[in-house]
């Protein structure tokens, strides 16, 4: 089965695009492109995954960078695929990358959280961003912008598209996480709405665009696509969760310079 990549006009014409599950070559819970190396899938497998989606980037297997993603708001200028490796030659621990370097593929994994990828075009940089509820409180696309002004880009020429999240009217939370939002910042009320009980509904590809805007990136968008609502398109943590699944897969967002 061919791959389904999904792309952006704001990031064109620069190879890019966030990968659902269609195609690839896992089976039972990962069936499709699992690219997790975190996943209990076998790892044969996913380095093909990973070696497919490369190929469909135009960039060598090695070429396709990711990190151990902690839900940190910590970024990482790469240069060279060995950058995202530590001394015993383990992906190091950050939540986004920026780079300057022509030929890499920044890349990032979610099942649910936001893959955000940025771009400023005439500058030469761009990143990726893991962002999920965490870490975008935390600030890691205002980091990952910054990181990247540090290369040379300017924020406003950045462009940034949130690829397939979860959706505002999936992703039900406890009082518990708007409270921390809200002290956060009491304007971050806007972003949930009242559900069943004391229930609410986050919105969390709302919340990544008003970081972005604050940020003074020129333009971003989110897809519109939701990762639970969408099973034979999509992995969701949240969905093999209410499913009693054993695990999930990983989705593989990525950008080349």
């Amino acid at each position: 089965m061919s791959l389904e990549i999904v792309t952006s006009d704001l990031l064109a014409p620069l190879r890019h695009g966030f990968f659902t599950r269609v195609g690839g070559a896992s089976s039972g819970v990962f069936r499709g492109l699992n690219c997790g190396p975190g996943s209990t899938d076998q790892q044969d497998v996913v380095r093909l995954n990973r070696t497919i989606a490369a190929s469909a980037l135009g960039v060598a297997g090695d070429r396709l960078v990711t990190l151990h993603q902690t839900h940190s708001a910590d970024v990482l200028a790469i240069s060279a695929p060995e950058d995202a490796l530590d001394d015993r030659g383990a992906r190091r621990q950050a939540d986004a990358m920026v780079s300057a370097t022509p030929g890499l593929a920044l890349a990032v994994l979610t099942a649910d959280c936001q893959p955000v990828l940025l771009a400023d075009r005439a500058a030469g940089v761009i990143g990726a961003a893991h962002a999920g509820w965490k870490g975008a409180l935390a600030g890691v696309l205002e980091a990952t912008v910054a990181e990247m002004e540090g290369l040379g880009a300017r924020r406003a020429d950045i462009t940034a598209v949130i690829g397939p999240s979860i959706g505002p009217t999936a992703y039900e939370v406890g009082p518990e996480l708007r409270a921390r939002f809200v002290a956060a910042d009491p304007a971050h009320a806007l972003f949930f709405v009242s559900g069943e009980g004391d229930r609410f509904l986050f919105d969390l590809p709302g919340f990544g665009l008003r970081q972005l805007e604050r940020a003074g990136v020129g333009a971003a968008q989110w897809t519109g696509l939701c990762t639970y609502s969408e099973p034979d398109r999509f992995y969701s943590y949240r969905r093999s969760v209410h499913a009693g699944e054993p695990d999930y897969g990983r989705l593989l967002s990525a950008i080349v310079l």
